[in-house]
Formats: structure tokens, C-alpha cells, sequence
């Protein structure tokens, strides 16, 4: 997977966390404690050691020059606890050091604040004392990219009849010292005077980060037996050919050593002009979470008729002696991971589909709480709790309309993108049985808003025939409005909750938001918008 194209979501993104203790506990009598941080993740219900830092002897405020190096996933809920302990010299076991407090959250919490700070707690969830611990998050991938644009002049003619097909290779020392290929360009026929097609590296992968480093270049005559024909070669560093200005071309000399030694008069094989070189940064999912950008979440559940009364335990709504039901389990399985990136964790959640008192009027849009000034719901569990509420007040009923929360939505998506940064990205759950109705203003509104920072996932439940579903989800082609019009990216993810009946919960949340972390970054890249505190390249 890590052979990925240059700015693919498929690297695992490793995040380096820095740990600082603030008031801890005075475990010593005669001098202070001596901490030490250990760092668990949580793995089937268990708590498994990490990694732990040095020990700061003496030191009630310290800050730990070890830091932890865990690998993100966006699409998994990673439980972290950070425990800290009073290095006692004897002792083998860690539960013979003495107990100073511990922090449990989940990584995404740390990356979606890039710093917390918050108090350590004791076993039985009291205060340690005045004991702080914070935790700041550093994504660990350097995001540079370098785009070269290359051309040749007077290149030697290698062929007896005609001209070369030049092309170059660029190397960087190895750690054998040996020199090691790291890009090829492409061969430009008959000519002594090519231009290359720009092309783009990660900067790690041409000079490992370092702009200093020698690399060599070298530039062969393309013979179709493989035996290439060396015309000449040079050494330099990134800094160097950086040093082209666009009016300006970097001329370096292509040398051939053996030409070199024989000719008394020899100059060189040629010149290899830089015409242009720029360094940039390729963000990731994780530098916009850490720059800032919060994820915002509204569920949209379908009430309509052909889900069966809620009361009658063969229905879709209907909630099982132990609390559960797709909808339900789909909404946990989403909700549980997005709302780590939400600071205020209010979520708007949406019925369409039902009737509702008092007049009975039908709805494809309304607040499940039944407050439509503030449909919000605090947290995953408020959304559970107005789901189950609502219920015995409203009644099913049709049609299937999905066009009115999208659309609800996209006007949230659209008023934020006036504020013209990497702010708030939005994301619609819709929970259905079903066969939508309004298919053709559904697929108008999904072209719309894929203008817009928003994604929208569908979780089908029940047992229907979800073809309509996987043809919103633009996966295997372009999905077009019935004017024609194309959508700008694909923005639909859909799921039947069929296939995970009896996998374990996490699979569902993977399978669904696997696709959500490029959604974003291809969004705020498409409209040339960086991290919010991002420094330039």
C-alpha cells in the first residue's frame, strides 16, 4: 500500500506525542518524585503497554524528553491511558512504583486539539492531588513534495543514424553508500534538445528530507535491447536546483568522466537545464484535523411506513429488549468515532418521512427533538436518547425523500465555505430501509454538493434492494444529475448494515469511513486551501 501515488491517504500517518506532568504528587519523603509516563492502548478490552518515557529525577513539573510514536488511524477509535509512576529503584514490577495518576482519551481527541492538558486521576477516579499531565500531538511525516521541470541542450549524439532518446535518472546515496535510484523520467525520442514532462517526488524520497545532501544525475541514450547509452552525468543538491527562476533556467553540465579524461578540448556532453523547481507541502487528513478543521456531524433517519411499527419486534425501529436496532447500531458505530473531532459534540439529527403531531402534517426534514431552532443533540448518546423519545410521537409514513437533508446540509456546507479556510467539514449520516423516491432531485443535490466541504453516508438497513444506493455512491463511475451535470468528486459512501450483521461493531465504522479522510483532503485541496496553521514550505 505504501507504493501509493504521491499524496494518497494509504500511508499509516505516525503521530509523535510529547508529554509534560504539571503539580504532581510528592510520593518521596526526603526529596521530590522521580516520575516516569507509561503509555497503554487499549486492544480487545485490554490494556497493553506501549512504550514508556525516562525517568525525571527530582521533579514534580517535568517534561519528558522521550516521546511516544504511535501510527493513526482515523477510521478506528484508539483508546489511550497515560499512566504515571515514582521510579523506585528496587522495584521490577510496575505496579511497585509509586502510583502519581493517569489520563485515559482517545487519539483522536489529542489530534483533533493538538494539545490537552487535564487532570490525572487515581484508581478510584478521584483527583491526584493538584496533578496535571499534557499531551501535545506532532504528525511525524515530513508532507514536503518537490515538482522538477527538466530539459536538455546539445546533448551528445549517441545514434549512427539519427539522434539520441535521452532520458535521466536521479539517485541519492544509499545507506550502503552505493547510490540508489529514486525517479526515471520518461524517454523523449530523436532529439539533443528534450524537454521533460514536469514530474513530482516526496522530498524524503529524492534527498531523505535533506535539502544539503549530493545527489547525482545522470542522463542515458533509451536503446529498445536495454542497453542504454550513458551521455554523461552531475552531481548537486536540492538547494542548488532550487536556485532556478522561472525566466532563469539552472544550466548544469552534463559530464561524461572518460570523454573527459581522453579530450584535451572536452567541455561536456551537453547542458541539463532546470526550468523550474518548487517545493511544497502535500497535506494529509491529519495536518488538517491538527491545523484545526473540525469535522461536523447530523444524522438523518428514515421514518417512513415500509420499516413496520416500532411496536411490533419484526420493524426496523423496532428497539429490541437490549436497546438496540440498526438504526441504532449504525448511528454508535459513526457517531462513536466522528464526535472526537467536534469541540462542542452538538449534533444536529433529522427524521424524514413521518407525520407529525399535532396536525399531522408529512415532514422530510425535521428535528427529531421536535425543536426546529435547535435540533441538537449533545453527543452520540443525545442523539440515542431523542431517537428513542421520538417514537411513540410520530407516525410512518412516505415517501422516501432524501433530497431535503441534503440539501439542509449543503447550506450549512456552503455558508462555511465563506469563511475561505480548512474550518469545518460536514458529514451526514442517513440511516434508510430503502428505495428513495425522489431519486432524480436526490442526485441533483449529491452533484451540488460535492462543491461543497461535505460527505454524506448512507447505511442501508433491513433487507431491501439497494441498487439505487450503489449508484449514488460514485464508486465504479461519475455520478451525473438528471441535467447531465457531473459530480466534482465522489462524496458518497453506502453500506448495507446486512454485511456487518455479524461482524464485530468496529468493522462497520472501518468500512464506512475508510473513504472519508481523502474526501476531505481532496476537497480543501481542490480549493487550494491549506491547514489553518500551517507553515509554508
Amino acid at each position: 500500500p505504501l507504493a501509493g501515488p504521491v499524496g494518497s491517504q494509504y500511508c499509516v500517518c505516525k503521530v509523535e506525542l510529547s508529554i509534560c506532568g504539571q503539580n504532581l504528587l510528592d510520593r518521596d519523603v526526603t526529596s521530590k518524585s522521580d516520575p516516569f509516563c507509561v503509555l497503554f492502548l487499549e486492544v480487545n478490552g485490554k490494556w497493553v503497554e506501549l512504550d514508556r518515557t525516562e525517568t525525571a529525577v527530582n521533579n514534580l513539573n517535568p517534561a519528558f524528553a522521550k516521546k511516544f510514536i504511535i501510527d493513526y488511524h482515523f477510521e478506528e477509535v484508539q483508546k489511550l491511558k497515560f499512566a504515571l509512576f515514582d521510579q523506585d529503584k528496587s522495584s521490577t514490577q510496575l505496579y511497585e512504583h509509586d502510583f502519581l495518576g493517569e489520563f485515559c482519551c482517545t487519539l483522536g481527541m489529542i489530534v483533533s486539539s493538538k494539545k490537552i492538558t487535564r487532570s490525572l486521576l487515581l484508581g478510584n477516579g478521584k483527583p491526584a492531588g493538584k496533578g496535571l499531565i499534557t499531551i501535545a500531538a506532532q504528525e511525524l511525516s515530513d508532507n514536503r513534495v518537490i515538482t522538477l521541470s527538466m530539459a536538455g541542450r546539445k546533448l551528445d549524439k549517441k545514434d549512427l543514424f539519427g539522434k539520441s532518446d535521452p532520458f535521466l535518472e536521479f539517485y541519492k546515496p544509499g545507506d550502503d553508500g552505493k547510490w540508489m535510484l529514486v525517479h526515471r523520467t520518461e524517454v523523449i525520442k530523436y532529439t539533443l534538445d528534450p524537454v521533460w514532462k514536469p514530474f513530482t517526488v516526496p522530498l524524503v524520497s529524492l534527498c531523505d528530507g535533506d535539502v544539503e545532501k549530493l545527489i547525482k544525475v545522470v542522463c542515458y541514450d533509451y536503446d529498445s535491447d536495454g542497453g542504454h547509452d550513458f551521455i554523461g552525468e552531475f552531481q548537486t543538491s536540492v538547494a542548488r536546483l532550487c536556485e532556478a527562476q522561472d525566466a532563469f533556467p539552472l544550466e548544469l553540465e552534463c559530464i561524461n568522466p572518460k570523454k573527459q579524461k581522453k579530450k584535451k578540448n572536452y567541455k561536456n556532453s551537453g547542458i541539463i537545464l532546470v526550468k523550474s523547481c518548487k517545493i511544497t507541502r502535500d497535506f494529509s487528513f491529519l495536518d488538517y484535523i491538527l491545523g484545526g478543521c473540525q469535522l461536523m456531524f447530523t444524522v438523518g433517519i428514515d421514518f417512513t411506513a415500509s420499516n413496520g411499527n416500532p411496536q411490533d419486534p419484526s420493524s426496523l425501529h423496532y428497539i429490541s429488549p437490549m436497546g438496540t436496532n440498526e438504526y441504532l447500531a449504525a448511528i454508535w458505530a459513526v457517531g462513536q468515532i466522528i464526535q472526537d473531532y467536534d469541540s462542542d459534540k452538538m449534533f444536529p439529527a433529522l427524521g424524514f418521512g413521518a407525520q407529525l403531531p399535532p396536525d399531522w402534517k408529512v415532514s422530510h426534514e425535521f428535528a427529531i427533538n421536535f425543536n426546529p431552532t435547535n435540533p441538537f443533540c449533545s453527543g452520540v448518546e443525545g442523539i440515542v436518547q431523542a431517537y428513542s423519545a421520538c417514537l411513540p410521537h410520530i407516525r410512518f409514513y412516505g415517501p422516501t425523500n432524501f433530497s431535503p437533508i441534503v440539501n439542509h446540509v449543503a447550506r450549512f456546507a456552503a455558508q462555511a465555505t465563506q469563511q475561505q479556510a480548512a474550518a469545518q467539514y460536514f458529514i451526514l449520516l442517513i440511516i434508510t430501509d430503502g428505495v428513495i423516491s425522489d431519486m432524480d432531485e436526490t442526485r441533483h443535490a449529491v452533484v451540488q454538493a460535492s462543491k461543497l466541504p461535505m460527505s454524506i453516508i448512507i447505511v442501508g438497513v433491513g433487507n431491501a434492494d439497494f441498487a439505487a444506493m450503489e449508484f449514488l455512491d460514485g464508486d465504479s463511475r461519475v455520478l451525473r444529475s438528471h441535467t447531465g451535470e457531473e459530480a466534482v468528486r465522489d462524496i458518497v459512501q453506502f453500506v448495507p448494515f446486512r454485511d456487518f450483521r455479524n461482524a464485530p461493531k468496529e468493522t462497520l465504522a472501518k468500512a464506512v469511513l475508510a473513504e472519508l479522510p481523502q474526501q476531505v483532503v481532496q476537497y480543501f485541496k481542490h480549493q487550494n486551501l491549506p491547514p489553518i496553521n500551517s507553515e509554508p514550505a
